[in-house]
């Protein structure tokens, strides 16, 4: 039993130090070996690997991926007419010499980072001091972005190599501080409601100036149509006259019948009109003499 015990114990003695030997290094890693402290080997393919167990040798994998810094403080910049602006921008960037970035930056992706954020914020400090606010919203804003991937290749890969590569460096927005930003809203908002003013003026004045010329054309059509109409009246009357006098004066005792029609038709208008008159009057006239007439043959 004892025996059996030994050699369990020995297997799993065996297992553990050789899974203590053996490690793999993924696609998306380096794989670096330390042997007391130091750097043994950096793995750069991926794989099955050997190394001596714990504590000779050790291994830490850093990310050789593409990787993307953010701006991590809105702290603002002055520009070179001495505005404050805040910018946010980002950073591509990939550890390209696990070696140099070990001994010169940190051992992991984070110490890269930190490092990074400052270099960059001083380029960019740097650059935006030298430019002004439209530099920085017009077409020179490319040319912004690569003086500041520039300089920070420079101290990257300067005296001290960060065993690095910068790939491309961005600015996502340009703004400015929050109480400027307050003010230029006013200023916009101010400048919006002139120029809304100024074109509501301007319509009321042209609405004024449509209705006067309409009202004018309007009295010259109203103008012209009652002269046509009153010419037309007095043709029409003219020419009534002459047809009359023609008449009446081929008849004369009919004329004086018709008016005296045409004056009882205009004294009886309505029913309820009442007249007091003397029946042996001039007005009843032309009655008495029809009805005269008329009552002749019975005699």
């Amino acid at each position: 039993m004892n025996r059996i015990g030994f050699i369990v114990s020995s297997i799993l003695v065996l297992l553990a130090l050789a899974s203590s030997t053996l490690f793999v290094v993924d696609q998306r890693q380096f794989g670096v070996v330390y042997a007391l402290g130091q750097i043994k080997e950096v793995i750069t393919e991926p794989g099955l690997n050997f190394k001596l167990p714990p504590p000779f040798q050790n291994v830490s994998y850093i990310d050789k991926r593409l990787l993307t810094l953010s701006s991590l403080d809105p702290e603002p910049m002055l520009t070179a007419e001495k505005q404050r602006v805040v910018i946010d921008w980002y950073v591509r960037w990939r550890i390209t010499n696990p070696s140099e970035y070990i001994r010169n930056v940190g051992l992991d992706e984070n110490a890269g980072a930190v490092q990074l954020n400052r270099v960059v914020r001083n380029a960019f400090q740097e650059n935006i001091n030298k430019r002004t606010v439209r530099d920085l919203i017009s077409v020179r804003r490319e040319q912004l972005m690569s003086d500041v991937q520039r300089e920070v290749l420079e101290v990257v890969k300067g005296t001290k190599p960060w065993g690095v590569d910068i790939i491309d460096v961005r600015i996502t927005r340009v703004d400015y501080v929050e109480a400027i930003t307050e003010s230029v809203y006013r200023r916009m908002e101010a400048e919006r409601k002139r120029v809304a003013n100024e074109l509501r003026s301007t319509g009321v004045a042209e609405g004024e100036k449509i209705r006067a010329d309409a009202d004018r054309q309007r009295e010259v059509i109203v103008a012209n149509a009652y002269r046509d109409a009153q010419k037309i009246k007095g043709e029409g009357d003219a020419r009534a006259a002459s047809l009359y006098a023609d008449a009446f004066g081929r008849d004369p005792q009919f004329a004086l019948f018709y008016r005296s029609l045409e004056a009882y038709k205009q004294s009886f208008n309505k029913k309820s009109d009442v007249m007091i008159l003397d029946p042996s009057s001039d007005f009843f006239r032309s009655m008495q003499s029809s009805g005269s007439t008329s009552n002749a043959p019975r005699r």
